[in-house]
């Protein structure tokens, strides 16, 4: 019995919600009116209009009844983190009954078919175990998801970790000239004629070195690192340690901390920039 006391994620979408109710009711208008169950057949053609569309009316006004209207006045009541497996068969079971006591009420008074008061409680006590199994096994399902996705985000978080901790190593043609540091603490690299100059944080304070290689050098032993990005022919930087944005007439320029001067962004290079931020 400890599966009904198990939390379940209520459905406080209200846009989502409002989708639903409303293909809900024209399901049971077009249902009705095709199929014609319980005599609905042996009526004028238009008593049997009017009284399907009374019933599809009375499905959109229960279901926005409860579904829009009083998680809108009451969210604490409809909180997720309050709501369980228990709560969330009972409140389906209670919209059930509602709809149901709507129509009971809608027959008697237009005279089509008799029913008694008893009937809508049976029909509701029968749809208690599909209701409870659906939700149950909805619930099981949306957990081997969350799992199965938890699992796989703290997989790919702990291969960025250890690729932005991984150690970086620019060969100079002058060997005084190499430097290795952390990929996560590059800040961006510069093309300078036949050197590239290399930006990269230490502690807190930038550091710059001259490097006699090219961009292209750089651009390949740092292809696996996609926080790594070439935002221009002369420049490749680190877009998580981008501290703003301005843009003008001319296009896109890229600010960071404790460097002196902007980095222009290629407009082929703005779309690509805009996905990976």
């Amino acid at each position: 019995m400890n599966i009904f006391n198990k939390p379940y994620p209520f459905n406080d979408d209200l846009k989502h919600n409002t989708k639903i109710i409303f293909f809900i009711s024209i399901g049971v208008f077009v249902f009705l009116y095709l199929f014609q169950p319980f005599n609905i057949s042996s009526l004028p053609r238009q008593e049997m209009f009017y009284f399907i569309t009374g019933l599809a009316v009375i499905t959109f006004l229960a279901l926005s009844f409860h579904l829009l209207l009083l998680p809108s006045l009451f969210p604490k009541k409809f909180s997720s983190t309050e709501w369980n497996i228990k709560k969330e068969i009972l409140w389906n079971v209670w919209i059930l009954f509602t709809i149901l006591a709507g129509y009971f009420v809608l027959n008697n008074y237009l005279g089509v078919m008799k029913i008694g008061f008893s009937m809508v409680i049976k029909s509701v006590l029968t749809a208690v175990i599909p209701i409870s199994v659906l939700i149950i096994v909805n619930h099981n399902k949306k957990l081997r998801s969350h799992v199965k996705l938890a699992d796989e985000l703290s997989k790919k978080l702990k291969e960025n970790k250890s690729i932005q901790e991984k150690i970086i190593y620019f060969d100079s043609d002058y060997q005084k000239d190499s430097l290795a540091i952390k990929v996560s603490s590059l800040i961006l690299i510069r093309a300078a004629n036949n050197y590239i100059e290399i930006f990269w944080k230490e502690g807190e304070l930038v550091k710059n070195q001259m490097v006699r290689c090219s961009l292209a050098y750089a651009e390949e032993i740092l292809k696996e690192h996609k926080f790594i990005f070439k935002c221009h022919r002369s420049f490749m930087v680190n877009i998580n340690l981008i501290d703003k944005i301005e843009g003008n007439t001319q296009g896109y320029k890229l600010f960071f901390d404790d460097v002196s001067f902007p980095i222009p962004v290629s407009k082929n290079s703005v779309t690509r920039l805009k996905e990976l931020i």
